[in-house]
Protein backbone atom coordinates (compact mmCIF):
# COMPACT_ATOMS: atom_id res chain seq x y z
CA UNK A 1 0.00 0.00 0.00
CA UNK A 2 2.83 2.41 0.84
CA UNK A 3 4.30 1.88 -2.62
CA UNK A 4 0.98 2.72 -4.31
CA UNK A 5 0.63 5.90 -2.25
CA UNK A 6 4.18 6.96 -3.11
CA UNK A 7 3.64 6.46 -6.84
CA UNK A 8 0.36 8.41 -6.67
CA UNK A 9 2.01 11.25 -4.75
CA UNK A 10 4.87 11.51 -7.24
CA UNK A 11 2.44 11.41 -10.16
CA UNK A 12 0.51 14.32 -8.63
CA UNK A 13 3.70 16.31 -8.08
CA UNK A 14 4.65 15.78 -11.75
CA UNK A 15 1.17 16.84 -12.89
CA UNK A 16 1.33 20.01 -10.80
CA UNK A 17 4.82 20.77 -12.16
CA UNK A 18 3.53 20.35 -15.73
CA UNK A 19 0.64 22.76 -15.10
CA UNK A 20 2.91 25.33 -13.46
CA UNK A 21 5.48 24.98 -16.25
CA UNK A 22 2.84 25.85 -18.84
CA UNK A 23 1.58 28.80 -16.76
CA UNK A 24 5.12 30.17 -16.48
CA UNK A 25 6.05 29.67 -20.13
CA UNK A 26 2.81 31.14 -21.46
CA UNK A 27 2.93 34.14 -19.11
CA UNK A 28 -0.09 33.24 -16.99
CA UNK A 29 2.37 33.75 -14.14
CA UNK A 30 4.30 36.82 -15.36
CA UNK A 31 8.10 37.14 -15.10
CA UNK A 32 9.11 38.52 -11.73
CA UNK A 33 5.83 37.53 -10.07
CA UNK A 34 5.85 35.71 -6.74
CA UNK A 35 4.21 32.29 -6.81
CA UNK A 36 1.38 32.64 -4.29
CA UNK A 37 0.99 29.19 -2.74
CA UNK A 38 -2.52 29.74 -1.37
CA UNK A 39 -3.88 30.98 -4.71
CA UNK A 40 -2.13 28.24 -6.68
CA UNK A 41 -3.44 25.53 -4.34
CA UNK A 42 -6.98 26.79 -4.93
CA UNK A 43 -6.48 27.17 -8.68
CA UNK A 44 -4.87 23.75 -9.17
CA UNK A 45 -6.97 22.06 -6.46
CA UNK A 46 -4.04 20.50 -4.67
CA UNK A 47 -2.52 20.67 -1.20
CA UNK A 48 0.66 22.55 -0.41
CA UNK A 49 2.88 19.45 -0.29
CA UNK A 50 2.73 18.52 -4.02
CA UNK A 51 2.73 22.22 -4.93
CA UNK A 52 5.94 22.85 -3.00
CA UNK A 53 7.57 19.75 -4.51
CA UNK A 54 6.61 20.97 -7.98
CA UNK A 55 8.01 24.45 -7.27
CA UNK A 56 11.32 22.93 -6.13
CA UNK A 57 11.49 20.99 -9.40
CA UNK A 58 10.85 24.13 -11.44
CA UNK A 59 13.51 25.90 -9.39
CA UNK A 60 15.99 23.18 -10.36
CA UNK A 61 14.92 23.59 -14.00
CA UNK A 62 15.54 27.33 -13.89
CA UNK A 63 11.96 28.48 -14.50
CA UNK A 64 11.66 30.01 -11.03
CA UNK A 65 14.17 31.55 -8.65
CA UNK A 66 13.94 30.37 -5.03
CA UNK A 67 14.80 33.48 -3.00
CA UNK A 68 15.44 33.72 0.76
CA UNK A 69 12.51 35.33 2.61
CA UNK A 70 10.58 35.78 -0.66
CA UNK A 71 9.80 32.26 -1.76
CA UNK A 72 9.53 31.31 -5.42
CA UNK A 73 9.57 34.02 -8.09
CA UNK A 74 9.08 33.51 -11.84
CA UNK A 75 12.43 34.04 -13.52
CA UNK A 76 13.00 37.56 -14.89
CA UNK A 77 16.04 38.12 -17.10
CA UNK A 78 17.97 41.26 -17.99
CA UNK A 79 19.18 42.07 -21.51
CA UNK A 80 22.67 40.86 -20.53
CA UNK A 81 21.16 37.59 -19.23
CA UNK A 82 19.38 37.10 -22.56
CA UNK A 83 22.48 37.85 -24.65
CA UNK A 84 24.68 35.53 -22.60
CA UNK A 85 22.13 32.72 -22.52
CA UNK A 86 21.35 32.78 -26.24
CA UNK A 87 25.05 33.00 -27.09
CA UNK A 88 25.66 29.73 -25.28
CA UNK A 89 22.44 28.13 -26.56
CA UNK A 90 23.42 28.87 -30.16
CA UNK A 91 26.77 27.14 -29.68
CA UNK A 92 25.13 24.13 -28.01
CA UNK A 93 22.40 23.84 -30.65
CA UNK A 94 24.93 24.16 -33.45
CA UNK A 95 27.01 21.30 -32.02
CA UNK A 96 23.88 19.26 -31.30
CA UNK A 97 22.74 19.74 -34.90
CA UNK A 98 26.06 18.62 -36.34
CA UNK A 99 26.03 15.47 -34.22
CA UNK A 100 22.35 14.76 -34.87
CA UNK A 101 22.74 15.05 -38.65
CA UNK A 102 25.48 12.43 -38.62
CA UNK A 103 23.94 10.11 -36.01
CA UNK A 104 20.18 10.25 -36.58
CA UNK A 105 18.44 7.05 -37.69
CA UNK A 106 15.74 6.71 -40.34
CA UNK A 107 12.99 6.04 -37.72
CA UNK A 108 14.08 9.15 -35.80
CA UNK A 109 13.87 11.23 -38.98
CA UNK A 110 10.38 9.84 -39.61
CA UNK A 111 9.28 10.70 -36.07
CA UNK A 112 10.67 14.24 -36.38
CA UNK A 113 8.88 14.70 -39.68
CA UNK A 114 5.63 13.53 -38.05
CA UNK A 115 6.13 16.03 -35.22
CA UNK A 116 6.77 18.73 -37.81
CA UNK A 117 3.42 17.96 -39.49
CA UNK A 118 1.68 18.16 -36.10
CA UNK A 119 3.35 21.52 -35.50
CA UNK A 120 2.24 22.74 -38.92
CA UNK A 121 -1.35 21.78 -38.08
CA UNK A 122 -1.11 23.95 -34.96
CA UNK A 123 0.31 26.77 -37.09
CA UNK A 124 -2.60 26.46 -39.54
CA UNK A 125 -5.05 26.75 -36.61
CA UNK A 126 -2.96 29.57 -35.08
CA UNK A 127 -2.78 27.46 -31.92
CA UNK A 128 0.31 29.08 -30.39
CA UNK A 129 0.23 27.01 -27.22
CA UNK A 130 0.05 23.69 -29.09
CA UNK A 131 2.64 24.90 -31.60
CA UNK A 132 5.09 25.80 -28.85
CA UNK A 133 4.72 22.46 -27.06
CA UNK A 134 5.43 20.48 -30.24
CA UNK A 135 8.20 22.90 -31.23
CA UNK A 136 9.91 22.19 -27.91
CA UNK A 137 9.55 18.43 -28.53
CA UNK A 138 11.24 18.83 -31.92
CA UNK A 139 14.23 20.66 -30.45
CA UNK A 140 14.44 18.03 -27.70
CA UNK A 141 14.33 15.25 -30.32
CA UNK A 142 17.17 16.87 -32.27
CA UNK A 143 19.20 17.04 -29.06
CA UNK A 144 18.40 13.40 -28.33
CA UNK A 145 19.42 12.39 -31.88
CA UNK A 146 22.88 13.82 -31.17
CA UNK A 147 23.22 10.93 -28.71
CA UNK A 148 25.27 12.93 -26.22
CA UNK A 149 23.35 13.02 -22.92
CA UNK A 150 25.74 15.52 -21.32
CA UNK A 151 25.12 17.96 -24.18
CA UNK A 152 21.35 17.37 -24.05
CA UNK A 153 21.13 17.88 -20.28
CA UNK A 154 23.26 21.03 -20.42
CA UNK A 155 21.13 22.48 -23.20
CA UNK A 156 17.83 21.77 -21.42
CA UNK A 157 19.03 23.29 -18.17
CA UNK A 158 20.08 26.54 -19.86
CA UNK A 159 17.12 26.71 -22.25
CA UNK A 160 14.62 26.44 -19.37
CA UNK A 161 15.37 29.98 -18.22
CA UNK A 162 14.41 31.53 -21.58
CA UNK A 163 11.38 29.38 -22.41
CA UNK A 164 8.81 32.02 -21.49
CA UNK A 165 10.69 34.59 -23.62
CA UNK A 166 10.93 32.19 -26.59
CA UNK A 167 7.17 31.59 -26.36
CA UNK A 168 6.55 35.30 -27.01
CA UNK A 169 8.66 35.47 -30.18
CA UNK A 170 6.01 33.86 -32.42
CA UNK A 171 3.20 36.22 -31.46
CA UNK A 172 4.13 38.33 -34.50
CA UNK A 173 2.73 36.69 -37.66
CA UNK A 174 5.71 37.42 -39.92
CA UNK A 175 8.22 36.12 -37.35
CA UNK A 176 6.08 33.03 -36.80
CA UNK A 177 6.06 32.24 -40.54
CA UNK A 178 9.83 32.69 -40.65
CA UNK A 179 10.27 30.29 -37.73
CA UNK A 180 8.15 27.69 -39.55
CA UNK A 181 10.29 28.04 -42.68
CA UNK A 182 13.43 27.54 -40.59
CA UNK A 183 11.95 24.38 -39.10
CA UNK A 184 11.30 23.03 -42.59
CA UNK A 185 14.99 23.59 -43.38
CA UNK A 186 15.92 21.72 -40.19
CA UNK A 187 13.94 18.65 -41.23
CA UNK A 188 15.41 18.72 -44.74
CA UNK A 189 18.96 18.97 -43.37
CA UNK A 190 18.37 16.09 -40.96
CA UNK A 191 16.92 13.88 -43.69
CA UNK A 192 19.94 14.67 -45.91
CA UNK A 193 22.39 14.12 -43.02
CA UNK A 194 23.78 17.57 -43.85
CA UNK A 195 25.62 18.57 -40.67
CA UNK A 196 26.78 21.98 -41.93
CA UNK A 197 23.31 22.98 -43.12
CA UNK A 198 21.65 21.94 -39.87
CA UNK A 199 24.23 23.76 -37.77
CA UNK A 200 23.70 26.90 -39.85
CA UNK A 201 19.91 26.95 -39.60
CA UNK A 202 19.88 26.16 -35.87
CA UNK A 203 22.27 28.99 -35.07
CA UNK A 204 20.38 31.35 -37.38
CA UNK A 205 17.13 30.31 -35.67
CA UNK A 206 18.57 31.05 -32.20
CA UNK A 207 20.02 34.40 -33.24
CA UNK A 208 16.66 35.46 -34.68
CA UNK A 209 14.93 34.45 -31.44
CA UNK A 210 17.51 36.39 -29.42
CA UNK A 211 17.04 39.52 -31.50
CA UNK A 212 13.26 39.33 -31.19
CA UNK A 213 13.43 38.81 -27.42
CA UNK A 214 15.79 41.78 -27.02
CA UNK A 215 13.50 43.97 -29.13
CA UNK A 216 10.52 42.98 -26.98
CA UNK A 217 12.47 43.69 -23.81
CA UNK A 218 13.56 47.12 -25.05
CA UNK A 219 10.00 47.96 -26.11
CA UNK A 220 8.69 47.08 -22.65
CA UNK A 221 6.49 44.30 -24.03
CA UNK A 222 7.90 41.56 -21.79
CA UNK A 223 8.03 43.40 -18.47
CA UNK A 224 5.51 46.22 -19.05
CA UNK A 225 5.42 47.18 -15.36
CA UNK A 226 9.16 48.02 -15.55
CA UNK A 227 8.61 50.15 -18.64
CA UNK A 228 5.79 52.05 -16.90
CA UNK A 229 7.95 52.59 -13.82
CA UNK A 230 10.65 54.09 -16.04
CA UNK A 231 8.16 56.61 -17.47
CA UNK A 232 7.05 57.89 -14.10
Amino acid sequence: MAEVIEISRLALHDQVAARLRTMLIEGQIPPGAKLNERELCEQLRVSRTPLREAIKLLGAEGLVDLLPNRGAVAVKLTEADVENTFELLAALEGLSGELAASRITAPEVAELRALHYEMMACFARRDLSGYYRINARIHTAINDAAKNPVLANTYRAINARVQSLRFRTNQDEAKWKQAVAEHERMIDALAAHDAAALREVLIEHLHRKRDTVLALLRAGQVYPEAAQAGKR
